[in-house]
């Protein structure tokens, strides 16, 4: 089967959709699927050398903003698809062309702008929730990272169910595994932290991600302490206008870190030396960094909502979303050394279960439904 995927929409660091691209397209060429993959220029080295098994096909001009991708989405990629004929096209962020000359896979990550409208700004609201919606009426397969996405996305656009296609996240475990004392060291010192114990954080602080609780529970948590930890929330800065306001209620003798974004190179270091590794999330479509903390062996404190359970299972501790209830999580695990040791062991059992080789052979089961009901309705 050959298959044409459409990665010009990934940012130039490979983040978010990146890291998915990324890490599927191999596992995609490993297990057989002819596939063509359509860049930026920017990302044809990349690409080129990380999946030599795949045909490049690079644009011939940046494509630097999304109103401009979206143009060539639309009147440039149908014309590539005649001329590559794939049997598939596979858009893996949302959008795709109107019309086309193969069968239409889209790749839908989340359905919180439907379930969970205050998290998002109207801007991204009003454009996923259409986007969305145009591919539970139009594309051949949708995947989704989870039930959860996929049940959220049937309960409030429709759509057949059959045409849904759970392909979870996979954790490479090359990169995401537990790392020795000096590589957790070195780390924390370059977090500013040489010595100290810290609870993480990991994503973009986006409202959805709970961060201002998160500050307030820790607050709560460590009131008393002799040796609170600090809190470290890593990654990118989002729009989450509580954020500020939170951490100036932080009482002097805490400490807080805002490093931003960490390299791919820190992040299992960063994740290993937790203490708790804090995720307390009101919507997920997947939650891959409470995936890539278990790789590594940490003590995950997350909530039961959306996709969460699905990832962590029974190897992570739950707690509500209000401040009080992340403070008593956080204690909880805390005060108990052999709960965090035994999570820690049964989270790095339970993310051996998530693997982008079955990812790929899932995409492939949408891939070959997609075909089928493009035959079919045409």
């Amino acid at each position: 089967m050959k298959v044409l995927l459409d990665a010009t929409m990934i940012p130039a660091d490979l983040g978010g959709v990146g890291r998915y691209v990324d890490d599927l397209v191999p596992e995609l060429v490993d297990v057989g699927v002819d596939l063509v993959m359509v860049v930026q220029p920017r990302d044809s080295d990349h690409f080129a050398s990380a999946v030599p098994g795949a045909e490049i096909v690079t644009v011939d001009r940046a494509l630097g903003n999304r109103a401009l991708r979206m143009a060539w989405e639309q009147v440039r990629l149908p014309g590539l698809v005649a001329r590559i004929r794939p049997d598939v096209l596979h858009s893996p962020h949302y959008t795709f062309p109107g019309r086309c000359g193969a069968a239409r896979a889209v790749t839908l990550h989340d359905a919180t702008f439907f379930s969970l409208p205050q998290a998002h700004s109207w801007v991204k609201r009003q454009f996923f929730t259409r986007a969305i919606s145009r591919a539970v009426r139009k594309a051949d397969a949708l995947v989704v990272p989870s039930i959860a996405t996929r049940d959220e996305t049937i309960r409030y656009v429709g759509g057949d169910i059959e045409r849904f296609h759970v392909a979870y996240h996979g954790v490479d475990r090359a990169v995401f595994h537990p790392v020795d004392d000096a590589e957790r060291a070195r780390v924390a010192a370059s977090l500013g932290l040489g010595g100290r114990r810290y609870i993480g954080f990991l994503g973009t602080l986006e409202p959805r991600k709970n961060v201002p609780n998160l500050v307030r529970g820790w607050i709560e948590a460590c009131a008393g302490m002799e040796d609170p930890p600090a809190l470290v929330l890593a990654g990118g800065k989002g729009w989450d206008e509580g954020i500020d306001p939170a951490v100036a209620d932080v009482p002097a003798g805490l400490t807080l870190v805002r490093p931003g974004y960490l390299p791919l190179a820190d992040l299992p270091g960063f994740l290993s030396g937790s203490e708790i590794l804090a995720y307390p999330s009101i919507g997920e479509g997947f939650g891959l960094p409470v995936l890539e903390a278990m790789s590594c062996g940490a003590a995950v404190l997350t909530t039961r909502l959306t996709a969460l359970p699905e990832v962590g299972g029974d190897a992570v501790e739950y707690c509500g979303t209000d401040s009080h209830s992340i403070a008593e999580g956080l204690l909880s695990l805390l005060r108990d050394p052999s709960l965090r040791a035994r999570l820690g062991r049964a989270a790095i059992e339970r993310a051996d279960r998530f693997t982008w080789r079955q990812s790929a052979l899932s995409h492939v089961r949408a891939y070959e439904y997609a075909l089928g009901h493009r035959r079919v309705t045409s």
